[in-house]
């Protein structure tokens, strides 16, 4: 089912801003692939029978995550019902180094899949890897999720679910431009523009695309 996301602003990255019109710009997804990008009325006109979904904000490519590897090894993500004792926030250092001494198998993997369901609430498509063999479960829970895995260098600093915490721009952040006929990885932040965006962080996304299929709303 072709699948038409319209937003105020799209930034496809390497090409230019689209936001022409009353309708802002939109991109057109069929299957797992990007069929059009252009503004609202453009690509409307030319899929009429498409099913349209219209988001607040800006549009861009989805997110790359460069600290995938600590956040999913290093770091404790607590479950909602834990909150009151631990928060919300990923627990690392000192603190990860306590729960890790006493964590069996299940939670660990618990805090994995959690771990992974909060970078898509974050924009996030594409994690920097590698994930050895000598960890099949997180191996078996990334692939579970639609994450693509990237080569690259780890960041620095304290790992954070936000990609834009490193201090890097769109370009740098995003997993690659958006292109007609390439993968339809998408994330959709209420923001007005790009500045807002990295002053807001990617805690701001409302909406995740991965392959074509949306996996996460914000409510």
């Amino acid at each position: 089912m072709l699948t038409i996301h319209a937003a105020p602003l799209v930034l496809p990255v390497g090409a230019a801003a689209v936001a022409e019109g009353i309708g802002g710009g939109a991109v057109a997804v069929d299957g797992d692939r990007i069929a059009a990008i252009g503004s609202y009325e453009e690509v409307v006109a030319a899929h009429p029978a498409a099913r349209v979904r219209r988001w607040p904000g800006l549009l861009t490519p989805g997110l790359r995550q460069d600290r995938a590897r600590e956040l999913l090894t290093r770091c404790y993500h607590p479950d909602p019902r834990e909150a009151d004792e631990l928060g919300e926030l990923p627990l690392w250092g000192e603190a990860f180094e306590r729960l890790a001494a006493t964590m069996d198998t299940a939670r660990r993997a618990g805090s994995v899949r959690r771990g992974l369901q909060r970078m898509l609430r974050h924009g996030t498509t594409h994690v920097v890897g590698p994930f050895g063999a000598d960890e099949p479960g997180l191996r078996t829970a990334l692939s579970r999720s639609g994450l693509v895995q990237v080569p690259g260098r780890s960041g620095d600093g304290p790992p954070d679910l936000d990609p834009f915490a490193a201090g890097g721009d769109l370009a740098a952040t995003a997993h690659g431009p958006l292109t007609v006929g390439g993968r339809a990885d998408l994330a959709v932040f209420d923001v007005a523009d790009e500045a807002a965006l990295r002053a807001g962080g990617a805690r701001l996304c409302v909406a995740t695309v991965l392959a074509g299929r949306l996996v996460h709303r914000a409510r």
